[in-house]
């Protein structure tokens, strides 16, 4: 463990020093993500599903949707839920058992952004109210991780949902009952698009990769929607933000997530 600390210390020197030039270990520029590969419609039997790459991170989405109970306060409106699982092949540091802190943290990051945009209308889930609804389950799996999981997450499920199918479900004789042959596009109403930014040193890099991830001192994910109205925001690490830096964060979030939103919207509109 001395040696792994020894190691980290000189991999932060270096990129501290290579922040001070304006420069990143990577080559890109501060406000620059990662190149994105979407790749939609990638587990065939699901309702939706989509392969995000961020760089070296890869995830999977799957979308699964059927028939639910409503909650018992909001029996007119349709269930939204992710979930995020990190296989243990994704890196050397992961292993089986219950999800930890970070896993859920990140479900719920990933959750809270589409939520918070209304992404999904879940007022037209409804099949009949107080008794039965639609249930979208949105479930995550890292397959490669190098960084900055909560965007290669909330793309991967943002073009799952994007590109759903819906099968189309009606009440007879008080059952759910599927008609057959029938479908439409999941109800959608905007693009989410979250952005995370780390914070190192008093530099500021937009899509931390996975050695400038483990050089953080603070991090903060910002989601927009296509309005470029900022709806949700999660911060971590154990330093803070200005509030002239979180302003650029806010600046920035709105900038860069409006290009990655057209990469979006291309996968949208190859399956159409």
């Amino acid at each position: 463990m001395a040696s792994k600390t020894v190691l980290d210390e000189l991999k932060r020197t270096q990129i501290l020093e290579l922040l001070e030039q304006g420069k990143r270990i990577d080559g890109r520029a501060l406000d620059e993500p990662r190149e994105i590969v979407i790749e939609v419609n990638a587990i065939p039997k699901a309702n939706g599903s989509a392969k995000v790459r961020l760089g070296d991170t890869e995830v999977l989405c799957g979308v699964k949707i059927q028939p639910d109970k409503p909650f018992p306060d909001v029996g007119d409106k349709g269930i939204f839920m992710c979930t995020a699982e990190l296989l243990p092949l994704s890196h050397p540091t992961v292993e089986t058992g219950p999800p930890q802190a970070p896993v859920i943290e990140l479900a719920r990051v990933v959750d809270r952004g589409i939520r918070e945009s209304h992404m999904v209308d879940v007022s037209q889930l409804v099949i009949e109210k107080d008794k039965s609804v639609v249930g979208v389950f949105a479930d995550i799996v890292v397959i490669d991780y190098d960084g900055n999981l909560f965007d290669a997450c909330s793309y991967a499920a943002t073009a799952a949902l994007l590109t759903s199918k819906s099968p189309k479900w009606t009440m007879v004789d008080d059952k759910v009952t599927i008609v057959d042959g029938e479908e439409s596009k999941l109800p959608t109403t905007t693009i989410p698009v979250s952005v995370t930014m780390g914070k190192i040193g008093n530099h500021i890099v937009v899509d931390p990769n996975g050695d400038e991830w483990d050089s953080m001192d603070a991090r903060v994910t910002i989601t927009t929607d296509s309005d470029g109205n900022i709806c949700a925001l999660q911060k971590g690490g154990s330093d803070g933000f200005t509030l002239d830096e979180m302003v650029q964060c806010g600046e920035t979030s709105i900038r860069v997530g409006k290009q990655i939103r057209e990469k979006l919207k291309a996968a949208q509109e190859g399956v159409q």
